[in-house]
């Protein structure tokens, strides 16, 4: 009896086909060539040692490639936003299994047989063989570890990412019904209700990692819970790579096999996997017996037709990236969000609380007063403006702060400021951060929601202080500018005109004293009217000065609250709206990755 080597050293009996029937010289490989053949198969590489063209992939291959190429993308972009490791972890042990798949040989299809205790999928595991492979009896349970049968070279790959060893490798009867199957990798698993801890482990083990699978029911346990709760219910959107075999149908009589295939059809549909009825693509639902061979020979026909489809691997694993999409869904989508970006409306009112917050409209009125307060000074009477002086002279000029400036646009009689002005300018800062933040993430997952609030959280740490240091400068060089405001065309001739009034008073004084004196002939009427017309002249040039400075020092006092609403407004784009749209634009590539990803699982709900 002839022997092999696994890649642990473990020798392996190349089961019952190399006793009973050897193989005659020059008809293939000898025994033991087999890991050659093998290598060769999973390389590629011919006969001749050359590469084997590999065939075209299909719409489907491709499909598979660009979700798998979206998917990975998605895991990248989102490890650092997403708070649920878990999803993410499932992910990208998909991707994993995926690229492990994608490496072996595709011309294989991995077919496991799972049932319960007592279900005779041993049995049905020998009579696709056609040969007693796996034990069957009466002692529970029979199979303690998983068992393959391969029907062509190539697949020692696929056998050692299972995990299951060379002495559990077997080859089936050489037939006519056996070339059928070619290609095809048939492994016998534990008992999913085993007893044993390490049965289970097994099943769960190789179930994630088969191409397909063959569920074994008897008539007395095919509604069990396990079995449906467990792992019907959620592969159950691996309909396409599922067959459901209903086993022992002779010890049914009459007509009472069609009510338990019914019964088994209707239990599941409530797990929600689709039937392969009419046509249409989803699980395969048969009765057969493996015992006495009655539908043995068409679950073999229907094995074998599903390998040499060899579209099985890209069905499970697209099924996988399904199931794997369902749930990162939460994670990409949340109903109520209509767009990726800040809108218009809590961008101004964002920019204006900051605004608020560094006083800018104190600071327009500042600057609107010390415009007319220039012009008072230009076109005003002499004698008012040295009393101006002196009240400047008399009252405080110390302003710094945003607190301050906050100040300069209530007057002394409005009363104490209303509770809201009472609000410091950081406080306001924070809560317009806090505002545009929640409005910014309105709609949004919750994990990307939390991302933009501590985006917006971190730009604003040092914002409170970037605008008060505006405030200060700008702020007050603009209330109380350095150099004299703009002036209009007309202050040249108000200038005059108030220099002839202050003349007038000045020359009518002279002359009035010099009558006083003596030195002049006494004629009172003259001086007097010309002192009173500079008195009252001068006076009236100022007032309409004034009515005419209150458009230019209106446009003023706007273009200076515009600067520092700009200059405040600058520093809280670039501190906060600008880092939380660029959170809001990787949502944004996050998501359109996610419906790549999740195209076919989409369509399907």
């Amino acid at each position: 009896m002839s022997a092999l080597t696994d890649r642990n050293g473990e020798r392996w009996d190349d089961g019952f086909i190399a006793r009973s029937r050897p193989k005659p010289t020059g008809e293939g490989p000898d025994d033991d060539d087999s890991d050659d053949a093998l290598v060769r198969a999973v390389s590629g590489a011919g006969s001749d040692g050359g590469k084997v063209p590999a065939p075209p992939p299909s719409p489907e291959a491709q499909a598979l490639r660009t979700r798998l190429d979206a998917l990975r993308q998605l895991v990248g972009l989102s490890r650092t936003r997403i708070l649920d490791g878990k999803s993410l972890a499932e992910a990208g042990r998909v991707l994993d299994e995926a690229a492990a798949r994608r490496g072996l040989s595709p011309q294989h299809t991995v077919v496991a047989i799972a049932g319960a205790t007592g279900s005779g999928k041993s049995t049905l595991f020998n009579a696709l063989a056609g040969v007693q492979i796996s034990e069957t009896g009466l002692r529970r349970p029979t199979t303690a570890a998983p068992i393959a049968c391969s029907w062509s070279d190539g697949a020692a790959g696929l056998l050692d990412r299972l995990e299951i060893p060379g002495r559990l490798r077997r080859r089936p009867r050489e037939t006519p019904e056996a070339e059928a199957l070619r290609g095809m990798v048939l492994v016998d698993l534990p008992d999913l209700d085993s007893a044993v801890v390490a049965h289970r482990e097994h099943v769960d083990r190789v179930l994630a990692l088969v191409d397909a699978v063959v569920w074994v029911v008897d008539p007395e346990k095919y509604a069990d819970a396990v079995l449906h709760e467990r792992y019907l219910r959620p592969l159950a959107g691996h309909a396409e790579v599922t067959f459901v075999v209903l086993n022992q149908v002779d010890r049914l009589p009459g007509e009472a096999a069609d009510l338990v295939l019914d019964d088994l059809r209707r239990l599941l549909d409530e797990d929600g996997m689709a039937l392969g009825e009419h046509g249409e693509p989803g699980a395969t639902v048969l009765g057969l017996s493996a015992l006495t061979g009655e539908g043995v020979g068409e679950l073999r026909e229907l094995l074998a037709q599903f390998t040499q489809e060899k579209g099985a691997a890209t069905r499970r694993i697209s099924a996988d990236v399904d199931r794997a999409a369902a749930h990162l869904h939460p994670l990409y989508v949340a109903d109520g969000h209509s767009g990726p970006e800040i809108g218009e409306a809590a961008r101004a009112a964002f920019e204006d609380r900051l605004a608020e917050a560094v006083g800018a409209y104190a600071v327009g009125l500042a600057a609107e007063r010390a415009w007319r307060r220039n012009a008072g000074k230009a076109c005003g009477t002499p004698w008012l403006r040295l009393w101006r002086w002196y009240e400047s002279r008399r009252s405080p000029r110390s302003l710094s702060g945003l607190a301050a400036l906050a100040a300069i646009g209530r007057s002394p009689g409005a009363g104490p400021a209303p509770a809201e002005e009472e609000v410091t300018a950081r406080q306001r800062v924070e809560q317009a951060v806090r505002t545009v933040a929640d409005e910014a993430a309105v709609g949004l997952p919750e994990p990307w929601a939390q991302a933009v609030r501590e985006t917006a959280v971190r730009g604003a740490e040092r914002l409170p202080e970037a605008l008060d240091e505006i405030a200060v400068t700008l702020g007050t060089a603009v209330a109380v500018p350095r150099a004299k405001p703009p002036r209009p065309k007309w202050w040249p001739a108000a200038v005059l005109a108030q220099a002839a009034m202050t003349l007038l008073q000045v020359f009518g004084g002279v002359w009035l004293t010099g009558q006083i004196i003596g030195v002049l002939e006494p004629r009172l009427m003259p001086p007097v009217l010309l002192m009173v017309a500079g008195i009252v002249g001068g006076p009236l040039v100022e007032w309409a000065c004034s009515m005419a400075a209150r458009g230019p020092a209106r446009r003023y006092g706007q273009d200076a609250e515009q600067r520092l609403r700009q200059a405040a407004a600058g520093c809280g784009r670039a501190r906060v709206l600008e880092p939380v749209a660029a959170e809001l634009l990787r949502y944004r590539e996050v998501r359109e990755q996610y419906a790549t990803v999740a195209r076919l699982s989409t369509t399907r709900q």
